[in-house]
């Protein structure tokens, strides 16, 4: 079975399996990689971020970046690194992080980077802000109304 695979099935078991069992599962997987490699230093990011340790994931997603991932996976951990990041009170970057992610090519996670982003502005005193965003992205869900809510969201910042 090939690694993906195997990194997968581990994290469909995370609410199963004892938090330490975990870790050292994804240990294993991480090691059939250099050390620092990109990609194992991002799950094993997630890894710590998922069990409540996002003070232990944030150095792993630093390096994951630093390494130079891609893909998804690099949108992930920018979106993960800055939710850590607001959970641990340096908010300003997140938003720094966040905000310069909005501006890089669209993906599926569009509406996840607003999200982090909107509870960042909220942790920033920026509710407004953070309203307008969840709206934004809202909007273009709706079966009705996406032109009212989009004329909404930014009508909350322009005032």
């Amino acid at each position: 079975m090939d690694w993906e695979t195997r990194v997968a099935e581990l994290w469909a078991q995370i609410d199963d399996l004892p938090e330490d069992e975990f870790h050292d599962r994804m240990r294993q997987l991480a090691a059939e990689f250099p050390p620092g490699h990109a990609i194992s230093s991002f799950e094993l990011a997630s890894a710590q971020d998922s069990t409540g340790h996002p003070d232990e994931a944030v150095p792993l997603y630093r390096s994951a970046l630093a390494a130079g991932l891609v893909g998804t996976r690099r949108r992930r951990a920018t979106i993960q690194l800055a939710s850590s990041l607001r959970n641990l009170g340096a908010v300003a970057e997140a938003i720094t992080l966040l905000e310069a992610e909005l501006t890089r090519e669209s993906s599926d996670l569009d509406d996840a980077v607003r999200a982090v982003l909107a509870l960042a502005y909220a942790s920033a005193g920026r509710d407004r802000e953070g309203l307008a965003l969840v709206l934004e992205a809202l909007a273009a869900h709706l079966p009705r109304y996406q032109r009212s809510m989009a004329n909404y969201a930014r009508a909350l910042v322009s005032e």
